[in-house]
């Protein structure tokens, strides 16, 4: 029997040896998290896979190594979203015992997270996504839910709670889509802003 000419199969095997490696190198959280930064920079119309693969370093091999399609990637995304901002966040906040001290903490944390992130503003820019909306409404729920409980730790009653868990979630949201539209109209002194609006809030 001849043998094949030299390389042939070597050089098949390099080849896939690489690209199984290349593959492997990178996470499913790593594309998640990419796709994040795409969304922050453009919103979820800017999670498309060859400009992520660039930004990674890598080929699209890589990307149908791990999900099936876009869409799938959009899903994880945003799961990765939910859970570095709303689940950690809240098992943070969750190891200080004293209420009062526990929602100042909550309010100088998200205001903290608006001022570097521009995730949450872009997904609301998206909120009639069919894989954006259902999240942004359970997140919106979870977190307006823990705010309340905190304001019944501090004596409200739940409906006044309810109320002021609302008005929590709202001046954050009023504070992060400022920084982007407006950010003039903001105190220079983010920091007293923080410290105000937790006053009034906990009365």
């Amino acid at each position: 029997m001849s043998a094949l000419p030299y390389g042939t199969v070597w050089k098949g095997t390099v080849r896939y040896r690489t690209e199984v490696a290349q593959r492997a190198r990178l996470s499913a959280d790593d594309w998640a998290d990419a796709a994040l930064a795409a969304i922050a920079e453009g919103g979820v119309p800017a999670v498309a896979v060859e400009p992520l693969a660039v930004r990674l370093g890598t080929t699209k091999g890589s990307f149908y190594w791990h999900f099936p399609n876009r869409d799938a990637l959009v899903v994880a995304a945003l799961a990765r979203w939910e859970h570095r901002y709303t689940t950690e966040v809240i098992d943070k906040m969750d190891r200080e015992p004293d209420p009062v001290t526990r929602l100042h903490s909550l309010f100088s944390t998200v205001i903290a997270v608006a001022e570097r992130d521009r995730t949450e503003v872009a997904l609301l820019a998206s909120a009639d996504h069919p894989a954006v909306a259902p999240v942004l409404a359970r997140v919106t729920a979870r977190r307006v839910d823990y705010t309340a409980d905190l304001f019944v730790q501090l004596g409200y009653s739940p409906q006044e709670a309810r109320l002021r868990g609302v008005l929590a979630f709202s001046a954050y949201l009023g504070y992060a889509q400022l920084l982007r539209a407006a950010p003039q109209v903001l105190p220079a002194d983010s920091d007293a802003y923080r410290r105000l609006v937790g006053r009034l809030l906990a009365g």
